[in-house]
């Protein structure tokens, strides 16, 4: 097809330069297929980029490519091939080529977005990271197309890269558990970290006094770093990790089919290292894993992920492992059995009491119910464990339950009704039952019509029982006053009507309150 519509466009006057314009290609290539019959140019279709190539083994998989992404970059076809092959040794150019050659033949135009940046100064060693959010679509192995959303670090020097992702949006802990992976990852921090507006970490810019969120302004006093805000609309004034998040987004994650996040986490890894903190870079010519080999020595060390102590008291976040443990200060303390959940956060509170002996407090909250105290331990890499946390508690949750069916003329539904509590909150089961308890114990004889209006609205959730029920008992006790016609009769100016019982409510209104 090529070659006939060269042809077409030749016999219509147009020019080398011309036609190359109008079938984007160049005028090389042009000029070779004015030169060829159709027999010799259907014979070098069939061997297209003329004599053997390197990469003409992995042609296939580069052309497959290009006609389900058009928009691939060369750069993005070099990382992909170099996923699939490990062991493939190609420069940077000779991909370029070889694409550029595959899309002239097969007509695969490229759209490409421009975006306009200004030049910033250049930072020292160790004075400063850039960090910005972002978001991706992807189609996952079921073909179906899930959201991502991922945190980005680079050093502004070296350029060095770090990034992180999960599958829901970012909370202040979220940022500031990845800010503390990250630091490990580097072995360090920097003096300086710049930041968009970020919902998450600042408040307002305050005529340039920042007002920052709590919890990360505990964090920033904790960690002792500066922290500069970029004005907004200005993504100028941060241009380098504007750059990264834009080259995650179309080198790795760009058409990239998604499984599961502990995958993509550890894909972006390899990816970093294979190719984000690998391929020479355009501004500094040089490698960033090679330059951060010297800015490492610059940076400020910094302590064990997540290990320093408040010294207002302030509770910090602990992920929850598998097997019902938490990290702190190289050790692993238990907590109790079933409270790491599947699918679900899995982030506990801790918090560092000085009593006769340093303790460690596990809340699942911050200033929640306490679910673990441990003394802290001197050591390292010891597991220090309660035997209480190694036992189910179920058994306890289940007579708590078949106590409080026992309050109820209708068994079957009230059943029914914590069972599906049971379901949807597994982890604040006896939290959700003891506050039907105190409503209980506070409005036995309303109880019944709670239950019936709470399984009809499918309200499983006993804060909507407690309301409820509170709600019912306020109409119940609420007097009535009605103006009397016999304006002349002082004594009968307000008449209190006589309080109804709560089922002549609920027939009225149909059974419902």
């Amino acid at each position: 097809m090529l070659y006939i519509k060269i042809q077409e466009l030749h016999k219509r006057k147009f020019k080398v330069a011309q036609i190359a314009k109008e079938l984007k290609i160049s005028r090389p290539t042009v000029y070779k297929y004015l030169e060829m019959t159709f027999d010799e140019a259907r014979t070098y279709i069939e061997q297209p980029l003329g004599k053997k190539k390197k990469l003409d083994h992995y042609k296939d998989w580069i052309l497959a490519w290009l006609e389900e992404y058009p928009h691939l970059s060369s750069a993005q076809i070099h990382d992909w091939l170099l996923e699939r092959y490990p062991d493939l040794v190609v420069g940077g150019s000779t991909v370029r080529t070889y694409v550029r050659g595959i899309r002239e033949v097969y007509q695969i135009e490229k759209k490409t977005i421009v975006r306009q940046y200004e030049a910033v100064p250049e930072q020292p060693m160790g004075k400063q990271f850039q960090v910005d959010w972002g978001e991706t679509k992807q189609k996952t192995v079921n073909n179906r197309e899930i959201k991502l959303y991922f945190i980005a670090f680079v050093l502004a020097n070296s350029r060095y890269k770090y990034m992180e992702w999960q599958a829901r949006p970012f909370t202040t802990r979220d940022a500031i558990r990845c800010h503390e992976n990250a630091f490990q990852f580097y072995g360090g921090r920097t003096e300086e970290i710049v930041y968009d507006q970020d919902h998450l970490i600042s408040v307002s810019e305050n005529a340039g006094q920042l007002l920052l969120t709590a919890e990360f302004q505990s964090y920033v006093n904790e960690r002792k770093f500066k922290i500069h805000l970029c004005r907004r609309a200005d993504p100028e004034s941060k241009g380098m990790i504007e750059n990264v998040v834009k080259y995650i987004k179309g080198n790795f994650a760009d058409s990239r089919v998604f499984r599961d996040i502990e995958d993509w986490n550890e894909r972006a890894r390899q990816w970093l290292e294979r190719t984000g903190n690998h391929q020479v870079h355009q501004t500094t010519k040089k490698r960033p894993a090679e330059v951060f080999l010297l800015e490492k020595q610059h940076l400020q060390p910094v302590s064990s992920p997540l290990s320093y102590e408040s010294t207002n008291n302030q509770s910090i976040t602990r992920s929850v492992s598998k097997d019902n443990t938490i990290r702190y200060k190289s050790n692993r303390y238990s907590v109790p059995l079933g409270t790491y959940q599947n699918m679900s956060e899995n982030l506990v509170w801790i918090e560092i009491r000085e009593e006769d002996h340093k303790k460690l407090v596990v809340g699942k909250e911050a200033n929640g119910e306490v679910i673990a105290e441990h003394i802290i331990s001197s050591e390292k890499g010891k597991l220090i464990q309660n035997r209480h946390h190694t036992r189910d508690r179920s058994k306890g949750v289940e007579e708590f339950k078949q106590r409080l069916l026992s309050h109820f003329e209708d068994q079957v539904q009230a059943a029914a009704y914590l069972d599906e509590i049971s379901q949807r909150y597994p982890r604040y089961r006896r939290d959700q039952f003891t506050i039907i308890y105190k409503v209980i114990q506070q409005y036995q004889d309303l109880i019944e019509v709670v239950l019936t209006k709470c399984t009809t609205e499918k309200l499983y959730n006993a804060n909507d029982f407690r309301d409820i029920a509170h709600h019912l008992n306020a109409l119940r006790d609420e007097p009535v006053e009605v103006q009397s016609f016999y304006t002349s009769s002082p004594k009968h100016t307000h008449i209190k009507a006589s309080t109804r019982s709560l089922k002549a409510y609920t027939s009225i209104l149909g059974g419902r309150v």
